[in-house]
């Protein structure tokens, strides 16, 4: 089985203790999104769990411990754009801080294992497409010598990202345009050797050379640890979604990083109030145990077939 951890916050930024202790004790109990009051138990005996992908905008909190991390096969997803704190308020300085981490994390293990990704992308009268075009060849020229790939999405104006994204004045952006910039960022690329991929959208770039994202990837898992995965398609996901099954133990209304355009963050006082319940020793992201909770072991196992041979790498 894959682990996310997470689509719904950002683990190694703000809850990294947390993470490393659940998978010490080797179980994570999570709540069911649609019924609070369900409680999964997650296994993540390296017996069982096959791969994690950790989402962040600062693995600054787990640099000094990626150690502990030795028994598993994972790799991240790594948020880095050129918005500003009006766009993602809490996020510590790009230059001095947040750049340095990606480039010390691929350093340390990997660039296969660190995936850059620059979205959602949208446009306004400050973030314009020369300002994009501009800055993700600033970042390109810092970051190309530590990934392979980028990956890009253009904005989804969910109900509550519509809603925190009003003061930006967005303009909605055309299928040209869109063309236009995939097609100028993958240039861009091509200089500083990666390529791009895009998550999620319907538009077809394959004449330019970019290809739809599995953003959980099975075939990296495989090229990662050497070993042959039985792994399906996401079914919960969008049709345009190329990643394969995975267990997601995050939960929503919990990520501190307050980006205008974050679908997991529905109100910011819920935000607060669940952070402040979070406690690094207990099995759940936040609170504890009622006695209205019903805690349900999930039956997971692992998902490898056999090692690879020479003609699979």
């Amino acid at each position: 089985m894959i682990i996310s951890a997470s689509r719904r916050t950002d683990i190694p930024a703000y809850y990294s203790q947390w993470m490393f202790k659940r998978l010490k004790d080797e179980y994570v109990l999570v709540r069911n999104p649609m019924n609070i009051h369900q409680v999964g138990k997650i296994n993540l005996s390296p017996d069982v769990v096959d791969g994690i992908v950790f989402w962040t905008k600062n693995p600054v909190p787990m640099l000094s411990h990626l150690s502990e991390l030795d028994k598993y096969n994972y790799y991240f997803q790594f948020t880095l754009t050129a918005y500003d704190r009006d766009v993602e308020p809490n996020i510590p300085s790009k230059n001095n801080i947040i750049i340095p981490a990606f480039q010390k994390l691929s350093q340390t293990i990997g660039r296969e294992k660190v995936i850059w990704r620059y979205d959602p992308i949208f446009f306004n009268d400050r973030y314009t497409m020369e300002y994009h075009c501009k800055y993700f060849k600033v970042l390109a020229e810092k970051l190309g010598d530590y990934t392979e790939k980028c990956t890009v999405s253009f904005l989804d104006l969910y109900r509550n990202t519509a809603r925190n994204m009003r003061s930006l004045n967005i303009q909605q952006g055309t299928t040209e345009q869109q063309f236009e910039m995939m097609q100028r960022f993958s240039e861009i690329a091509k200089k500083y050797g990666f390529y791009i991929d895009t998550c999620c959208e319907m538009i077809e770039l394959e004449k330019i050379g970019i290809s739809h994202a599995h953003c959980i990837d099975g075939k990296r898992f495989e090229r990662i640890g050497k070993c042959k995965l039985a792994l399906e398609k996401d079914r919960n996901q969008r049709s345009e979604c190329g990643c394969v099954s995975s267990i997601d133990i995050g939960t929503y209304n919990t990520c501190k990083n307050g980006c205008l355009y974050c679908y997991a963050n529905y109100n910011n006082n819920i935000v607060m109030r669940n952070t402040q319940m979070h406690n690094p020793l207990s099995p759940l992201l936040f609170g504890e145990i009622g006695q209205d909770d019903v805690i349900k072991e999930r039956k997971i196992k692992s998902c490898k077939e056999c090692q690879l041979s020479f003609f699979d790498l």
